[in-house]
């Protein structure tokens, strides 16, 4: 744990009715600020230090698919670090999550360090709720940079209005989903939005079913350092896994529960 007392993120930020309007229809957001400078200063430390500490990517890039050249992935770090438990379970996180779905409280689904290093690929489009066996539309994921990055780091890109499609087809992350969910943007000619710069402590925030992708890291030397946490509405329940990786998250971040079960395992505790 950390030698000094941490920000304790339990004060609340207020959002516009034009954010919450603009996060559900376009399915995204981005929120300037959610962090202090001193704030996300001090947790990009703790964060950091968690995400060397469990990583077990040891490949070099050249050896990785595009799925492990797009970023080190570690996940669930508020499970095995207290300090980045504080963080993750921040109150001020999980209210904003609350407003923007439009619901009393949220649960923590995981939260993952997603650091695309210098060299590092780019993030196939895919829809995040493909993974997740729920019944709800309602989740969001807070996606985080620890330090000011530019576009040509990796920033995250999304295909605006997406999400009011729901499900679109039975792709994980890969090339495959990139060219068919390339294909399927420009068919329904969503708008592309893509911010240019976002500070350390702004955070974009976007549905479960909304399109998204990144670019690769063209930084010769900077890894672009973010930290993502999905929150589901409180009272949702998991449903029937549709395939291998919903299956594999229900055992993992829902504790094996069964179908029809309330998704509120040890794992996804209320955060308000």
């Amino acid at each position: 744990m950390s030698e000094y007392p941490l920000p304790a993120l339990s004060s609340y930020k207020a959002l516009t009715a034009t954010q919450i309007e603009s996060f559900r229809k376009q399915g995204h957001v981005l929120i300037p600020e959610v962090l202090a400078t001193n704030e996300v200063s001090v947790y990009r430390d703790v964060i950091s230090n968690a995400a060397r500490k469990f990583n077990t990517e040891q490949r070099a890039l050249s050896e990785r698919d595009t799925y492990g050249k797009a970023f080190l992935q570690i996940m669930n770090l508020w499970e095995v670090d207290e300090d980045v438990r504080t963080f993750t379970l921040a109150k001020r996180f999980g209210k904003i999550a609350a407003d923007l779905l439009g619901v009393d409280n949220v649960r923590i689904y995981h939260d993952q360090a997603l650091y695309k290093e210098p060299g590092g690929g780019f993030t196939p489009w895919h829809q995040d709720q493909y993974y997740w066996p729920l019944d709800t539309n309602k989740t969001v994921t807070m996606w985080m940079p620890l330090i000011d990055i530019t576009e040509e780091m990796g920033m995250l890109t999304f295909a605006s209005g997406s999400q009011h499609h729901g499900f679109v087809e039975n792709l994980s992350i890969s090339d495959e989903s990139e060219s068919k969910f390339e294909r399927f943007i420009k068919e329904k000619n969503f708008p592309i939005s893509r911010s240019a710069a976002m500070k350390a402590g702004d955070a974009t925030w976007h549905y479960g079913w909304t399109l998204h992708s990144a670019p690769g890291n063209t930084s010769p030397d900077v890894t672009r350092e973010v930290m993502t946490i999905i929150f589901i509405a409180d009272g949702a329940h998991i449903t029937t896994p549709q395939n291998k990786h919903q299956e594999a998250d229900c055992q993992r971040w829902l504790c094996g529960l069964e179908a029809g079960s309330a998704a509120a395992s040890r794992l996804n505790p209320l955060v308000l």
